[in-house]
């Protein structure tokens, strides 16, 4: 099966420039391959643009714009999986749009993350608390009318959300009915996933890994490990999965389905953030 692995540096779905650096270096990170393709999706890197709202979402223009033109690989290529390296979490709106549309009720996603991602405009104005809501119909209109399948919320279940911490705008989990395992259900083993997959029936599956699903304990390169700021004053959730759990999840899961779609999202990698920014203020480098 042919893969496609897409570069998709956007940040503006968070409003936050360093998610740029991050996909760059996730694309050197990821293990190398000598068949599959890598494509990039050109991303507006004009970090002192005004901030435009438009249809309840900021940054609209670019975001409509950089979705399409990751539409526009996916359709041109026809890959039969996807690997995509964000970026903030809406980069997967193409790819999984494309999977769903390919594999139709045979399409499962899993959405390893602590937040659920699944708000609507008016609850926020930030794409990336949208997007699994725009691939099931909901979200931010606009986006949401270009998803030729949107998917059932039956064939979608969380992993590591941290259900405790909900807030309003995450209340598309309960309208929904969409299933969840908390890290505490995945301590042990991967059950509740592989149940999930053997009573929907998914032959193919896609995983969004929002890197913000570890804990800051073992994984650094996330939000709320930011140095100088404190995990216990971050503003959401935090993460509370170990990497080699997570590792686990994708082994089990293997076993039973077909991994056709991968998204590895918010890679924050703070040293090498903070080590460009301060190289940047030497004149050498200009």
């Amino acid at each position: 099966m042919a893969t496609l692995r897409m570069l998709f540096p956007q940040w503006q779905g968070g409003v936050n420039p360093n998610y740029v650096l991050g996909a760059e270096l996730l694309a050197v990170i990821a293990p190398p391959s000598e068949v599959d393709e890598m494509v990039t999706v050109a991303v507006s890197k004009d970090f002192d643009a005004p901030l435009q709202t438009e249809q309840g979402v900021d940054y609209f223009a670019a975001l409509m714009q950089q979705t399409q033109a990751a539409s526009h690989f996916l359709k041109d290529k026809n890959p039969d999986k996807v690997i995509t390296y964000g970026g903030d979490c809406a980069v997967s709106l193409a790819p999984f749009a494309y999977l769903a549309n390919k594999y139709r009720e045979n399409l499962g996603i899993l959405w390893l993350d602590a937040h659920p991602d699944i708000a609507k405009v008016g609850q926020t104005s930030h794409l990336h608390e949208m997007v699994l809501g725009n691939l099931i119909g909901e979200g931010a209109p606009s986006f949401a009318n270009q998803i030729p399948y949107p998917l059932s919320s039956s064939k979608i279940m969380y992993a590591g959300l941290i259900e405790k911490e909900l807030r309003p705008l995450d209340d598309g989990v309960y309208r929904h009915q969409i299933r969840y395992a908390t890290p505490e259900d995945l301590q042990i083993n991967s059950q509740p996933l592989l149940d999930w997959i053997e009573q929907e029936n998914i032959e193919f599956l896609a995983v969004h890994f929002d890197l913000d699903v570890l804990t800051p304990k073992d994984f650094r390169s996330i939000y709320p490990a930011e140095p100088g700021t404190r995990v216990e004053d971050f503003p959401a959730a935090v993460g509370e999965l170990y990497l080699d759990q997570v590792v686990r999840v994708f082994q089990d899961l293997e076993q039973q389905t077909n991994l056709v779609g991968l998204t590895i999202a918010e890679h924050l990698p703070w040293d090498a953030i903070n080590l460009r920014k301060a190289l940047s203020n030497i004149s050498i480098f200009r």
